[in-house]
């Protein structure tokens, strides 16, 4: 079975019956916007029929109640639904009259039902209609009338899915369903019949991916605060259980109910999934053995058993499957078994109508594959007796008409009584689903009432036998059960529409925080005593701080069997294909300890590409057997199955929230508007007393020091709207500004990093710190988190992505002696150095100071200026500074490292856990960066461009210039007489540099030519060609000659050529690096927010120039304009008419080439040309921008003349 082929058929299918169905909608005079007249005898000329009028009065009715997009989606799926049901049927024989609808005997599809159309004896046939439409050679009209025919003689024997089709739902039947390309045909086309055959997943596949776009829009609209509801629900949280899963739960519930009470090596090998149990203590086996005793009395018509949120039935169907295994090995025939469990054994419920079709026509295929007579099956009097199963969609009693109620009541007060509790506890039960509580009630007495009314004659009689449903489904929400398996829907409160999330704090006040929560304990309250509940949830009930309360009852109250965890490590996905955790379970009804449950782990890596355990049960180092008695000894309850007695003896130690501080968090409400990267805002505005202030916000794995890449606005205006909104929030003052402890909310699954955090930062939601009253418990607690011992405490508490300050707080803190905490603070002290060395090396540090590459040179700039005698000019190699620098990151990478194993052990051995732990650490693990050529050289070029531009300069160490007046850091030089008459034209200096313009800092004892030049207009043009006095490779290899020198200048260039990767001499690579890839770079490192921003006119380079946007003045797009947009238009100018002229004196061969360079040099005038337009509408505002609105706010001013951020 090709699930692709399925999702993809699914998802056209449903958007190709919306439209289908519209336009038959529209044929009636039927559009989202109008109705027109309802009683209207004719539309657009066409006289309706009785039975069309009657059919369009119903359509319209039900639009003004649902809505026209609720109607036309119903109708498109019931269509669907009625599609798969009868493909299904043909395919496996299960069809009363055998005669193929969709397909001949050979599966083309050239319906068998057409070509005997006349020798058809189906019930409700007109044979006068099939002889007219065959005499106007109307087929398309006669196979949709046989196709209405043929679902509603079904209806006799499958009313479940085959409703009697007499309303709007036949009028909406798609035409042309015999042409190729029609939903039918597709149908038969992609999907092979060997897939039909028996395959009653087919249909919960087909229900899955036919949902699948409605579930996307759903949650698309729930980002923008729309909430989920009730018509929304099942496209919202349906999501198929894997087979796997399903043979679990069933048979470790089901199944063990059934072999712990009847014996039976026979069935038990047929169960695959089945754990068996572990050995338990005697009192244990003790309490076993009364248990046993009473489930040896049930009989198999004995066991109810129920999914209340089935779906499309996979579960019910597995259910069937293995009661009929316990009905033959009891001594049932075949026959007998399959009407019993359809009668006695399997209810099924879901909020879902459609769902609920499927589920129910599931069943009965699954009797069909059974008893091949099943359908067939007459009374005495030659009408279809087939039992029907209890598998119902939940009915609301919203609507229930007063009068009608009055009239089935009858005057009997304790009917009326029965019937009023009824219509109160199931107003609003689709809203609510399986989760509300019926009362029980003498539904003998209710179920008479309606056997009177089938006899009787009333205006009402029709509305009081609809009740029906809404009495079945009370009753199967009332009635205890011995098994109950399920897989209920999960969403949390933020989706949940106002009236779910009222009835669920309400109701469910400990599972509130989601309704698969609710539905554990409803579960557990819909069995009888000593029974199973079978479920497969998220994980986080297991863990999460919200849900301990939820965990202590259930704990209380119940005994878990076995379980298997899977949970969703970041990667690689999960048995359900999310991406999220899971867990299966199965709990009994009463609680006994100690109680040994099996447990089983399984990763992705353990399964293979369905998701289906290699092995089962899964052997690994999780695998084991605890009683859960133990889980109250670990702080917030979590079911933390695989730990050992000596881990929980730690547990016994004080913890962390014994001798730290936490005290709320900061949360902007509004991050777009209140945040910024470090490099966006002016620098001179950032400081404890300044409007922005450094602030820690999650970021990569990194551990010790680092990620300080945020700033909030901290302003006074700001800061009122934390404490006003009613989405924000702030920290109490005492703790801000303060030395702690902070990491990632959201983390790897596999490691925890914890980071140092300042004395001059804040921190917000995406990142919990804590503190302490002394500095030593502060480092001692930094090397603690970042151990083993913690990362195994830390799963152990909450094994989830998201880390809160309560796994941190919880977890148990053991001192060692003086010499051993001394030693293990010194080694904290250690790893925080070393990684601030590391994360200060790069330019988006804020501490910053110089490129590596210029740090580890031979020779420093200054002793390369006073070597008068040219001893050591020839020896400042790049490549060598590389290999110092190399060698520098080895050694602290190799530290950290060493300093870390070295925490470990010191842990290890405190905790007692040498047995579990080793020490050794993993390269990978290890968060400070080694060596990388491509990218120290891809760095060194962006250091080089920082210095073209002022933000930085081989004048002075760290970030000199990010907003404010380029005067206050720098002077400026104009090349005019003033400026040169202290140089004496002594050949030192060539005109040109004389004649230059340029920001310098002053320096001591220099002149300005002899300090590092900045650009003067702030704009650095970036050609194919050389063709501007600042083109940017010229300054680029002014800066390599400045640092290292003349004489090694072209070794050095080829070297950061071959480091960039590209072909050709190495100006020309620098060249293409600048053109082609350092933009796309710059916005890598900086985040998506860069602060060189590129005009670009586009793909043929026809023209492109740097601006640093802190030095951006409302000019500047009128001086790229006119200094060198026009310039470059001048220069194409003259080159095209240059070609022109040596083209028409060019011979052959030479024209060829000419033609190719005139060619190139013509669409790169005319792109410019374009730009040009655009670029001329910009300049003549004369736009300012505020620096504090930020890179994503000012970039978008410009966004038509800018390259896209990438």
């Amino acid at each position: 079975m090709d699930k692709n082929v399925l999702k993809k058929y699914a998802i056209w299918a449903r958007r190709e019956l919306i439209v289908r169905v519209g336009q038959r909608a529209t044929l009636y005079g039927v559009t989202e916007e109008d109705y027109g007249d309802v009683s209207a005898e004719s539309i657009n000329g066409r006289i309706l029929s009785d039975i069309e009028k009657k059919q369009r009065k119903a359509l319209i009715a039900q639009i003004r109640k649902k809505g026209y997009e609720e109607v036309i989606e119903e109708v498109a799926y019931t269509w669907f639904n009625r599609f798969l049901a009868l493909r299904f049927m043909e395919v496996n024989g299960y069809l009363p009259d055998r005669v193929r609808i969709f397909t001949d005997s050979d599966n083309r599809f050239q319906p068998q039902i057409l070509n005997e159309a006349i020798d058809l004896e189906i019930d409700g046939l007109d044979m006068e209609k099939v002889y007219t439409y065959k005499d106007a050679n109307q087929t398309d009209e006669l196979y949709k009338y046989l196709l209405v025919v043929q679902c509603n003689a079904l209806n006799a024997v499958l009313p479940g899915m085959f409703q009697k089709i007499e309303d709007y739902t036949e009028l909406l039947l798609p035409d042309k369903l015999l042409l190729e390309g029609s939903v039918i045909e597709r149908m038969i086309a992609l999907i092979p019949e060997e897939d039909w055959k028996d395959a009653v997943q087919i249909i919960g596949w087909m229900y899955q991916y036919y949902n699948s776009e409605k579930k996307d829009e759903v949650f698309a609209a729930l980002k923008k605060n729309v909430k989920i509801t009730k018509e929304n629900i099942p496209a919202a949280t349906q999501l198929f259980t894997p087979d796997w899963i399903v043979r679990y739960m069933v048979e470790n519930s089901l199944g063990r109910l059934w072999l712990e009470g009847h014996p039976n090596e026979e069935l038990r090998t047929n169960w695959k999934y089945y754990l068996e149990e572990a050995e338990q203590e005697p009192e244990v086996e003790a309490e076993l053995a009364k248990i046993r005793a009473e489930y040896a009395r049930l009989t198999p018509e004995d066991i109810r058993c129920i999914d209340p949120c089935q779906g499309s039935g996979h579960i019910l169907v597995y259910m069937f499957d293995v009661l009929m295994q316990i009905y033959e090995s009891y001594g049932y025939t075949t026959q007998e078994a399959v009407a019993s469990i359809v009668k006695n054994n399997i209810y099924g419920l879901d909020i879902d109508e459609r769902a609920a079709q499927l589920s129910y026509f599931a069943v009965m295929m699954k009797a069909c594959q059974y008893d091949k007579r099943f359908l067939k099956r007459k009374d005495e009097y030659g009408k279809p007796k087939v039992s029907q199963p209890k598998v119902y969609a939940i009915q609301e009693s919203n609507d229930v008409d007063s009068h009608v109620l009055e009239y089935f009541c009858n005057g009997n007060a304790e009917l009326k009584e029965a019937m009023e509790i009824i219509m109160e506890e199931m107003h609003d039960a689709k809203e609510y689903g399986s989760i509300i509580t019926v009362t029980e009630q003498n539904w003998d007495m209710i179920y008479a009432r309606f056997e009177e009314i089938k006899e009787d004659i009333s205006i009402h009689k029709e509305g009081a036998l609809e009740l029906l449903p809404l009495v079945q489904v009370a009753q199967s929400l009332a009635q205890k059960y011995d098994i109950i398996c399920t897989n209920p829907p999960y969403m949390n409160g933020s989706g949940m529409s106002p009236k779910l999330l009222k009835y669920i704090q309400n109701n469910f006040t400990n599972e509130k925080a989601d309704i698969y929560a609710c539905f554990i304990r409803k579960a557990l309250n819909m069995i009888h005593k000593s029974r199973y509940a079978a479920l497969i949830t998220m994980e986080t009930w297991m863990f999460i701080a919200s849900m301990e309360k939820m965990r202590n009852i259930t704990l209380d109250n119940s005994t878990i069997i076995n379980l298997v965890h899977m949970p969703y490590l970041g990667k690689g996905g999960t048995s359900l294909g999310i991406n999220f955790g899971t867990v299966t379970f199965v709990l009994l009804k009463e609680n006994i300890l100690p109680y040994f449950a099996e447990y089983n782990y399984l990763r992705y890596y353990e399964c293979d590409n369905e998701g289906v355990p290699n092995k089962f049960p899964i052997k690994n180092e999780r695998q084991c057997h605890t009683g859960q008695n133990i889980y109250k000894c670990i702080p917030g309850c979590p079911i933390a199955y695989w730990v050992s007695s000596e881990l929980g003896s730690a547990f016994k130690h004080p913890k962390i929230s014994e001798k730290s501080i936490s005290d709320g968090q900061i949360k902007t409400g509004n991050n777009e508007k209140y945040l910024r990267f470090i490099w966006e805002v002016p620098a001179n505005c950032i400081g404890k007393k300044q409007k922005w202030v450094f602030i820690a916000k999650g970021g990569s794995f990194r551990r010790w020091y680092g990620n300080i890449e945020y700033v909030i606005d901290w302003s006074e205006t700001a800061r009122t709207h934390y404490h006003k909104d009613h989405v924000a929030r702030i920290s109490p003052e005492y703790i801000w500004f303060r030395e702690g402890v902070s990491w990632n909310h959201v983390t790897s699954i596999e490691r925890f990093a914890a980071r140092y955090l300042p004395d001059n930062m804040l921190f917000e939601t995406a990142a919990p710190s804590i503190f302490f009253e002394d500095r030593e418990t502060l480092f001692w607690v930094i090397g603690y988190l970042n151990t083993y011992v913690s990362e195994k405490i830390l799963k152990l508490l909450n094994p989830t992505m998201c880390t809160n300050v309560g796994d941190i707080t919880s977890q148990p803190l053991i001192f060692g002696d003086d010499v051993i905490r001394i030693k293990g603070s010194s080694l904290v002290k250690s790893a925080i150095e070393l990684s601030k060395n590391d994360w200060d090396s790069f330019e988006t540090s804020w501490d910053f100071q110089q490129h590596p590459l210029i740090l580890f040179a031979s020779f420093s700039r200054q002793e390369m200026e006073t070597d008068a005698k040219k001893h050591i000019q020839d020896m400042n190699y790049i490549e060598d500074a590389f290999t110092r620098w190399s060698n520098e990151c080895y050694l602290r990478f190799t530290q950290l490292k060493s300093n870390e194993e070295e925490l470990n052990r010191i842990f290890i051995d405190i905790y007692g856990l040498q047995d579990e732990l080793t020490p050794e650490v993993e390269d990978k693990d290890v968060t400070v960066r080694k060596a990388d050529l491509q990218r120290d050289i891809k760095s060194l070029i962006s250091y080089a461009v920082g210095c073209m531009f002022g933000r930085y300069s081989l004048d002075k160490e760290g970030l000199i210039f990010a907003g404010g007046r380029m005067e206050d850091k720098f002077s400026y030089y104009s090349g005019t007489f003033a400026d040169t008459q202290d140089y004496q034209l002594d050949g030192k200096y060539t005109l040109g540099e004389l004649g230059s313009k340029f920001y310098y800092m002053p320096i001591e004892g220099k002149k300005a030519l002899e300090c590092w030049k900045v650009d003067a207009d702030n704009i650095i043009p970036i050609t194919d060609d050389e063709y501007f006095e600042d083109d940017i490779v010229e300054k680029f290899i002014a800066f390599i000659r400045t640092v290292y020198g003349e004489k090694t200048l072209e070794e050095n260039l080829k070297f950061i050529a071959d480091a960039l990767g590209g072909k050709g001499q190495p100006r020309e690579v620098i060249r293409n690096y600048f053109l082609n890839d350092f933009y796309k770079d710059h916005c890598k490192i900086y985040q998506k927010r860069p602060i060189y921003w590129l005009f670009d006119s586009g793909k043929k380079n026809g023209f492109k120039c740097l601006i640093y946007m802190h030095r951006y003045e409302p000019d500047t797009i009128a001086r790229i304009r006119t200094d060198y947009v026009h310039e470059q238009q001048s220069r194409y100018r003259t080159a095209i008419a240059d070609l022109e002229q040596r083209i028409a004196n060019a011979g052959t061969s030479e024209r060829v080439k000419l033609n190719k360079s005139l060619k190139k040099i013509q669409e790169q005038a005319d792109e410019l040309h374009t730009y040009e337009e655009k670029i001329h509408h910009l300049a003549d505002q004369m736009i300012a921008i505020d620096l504090d609105d930020g890179v994503k706010h000012n970039y978008e001013i410009f966004k038509d003349v800018l390259a896209k951020i990438k």
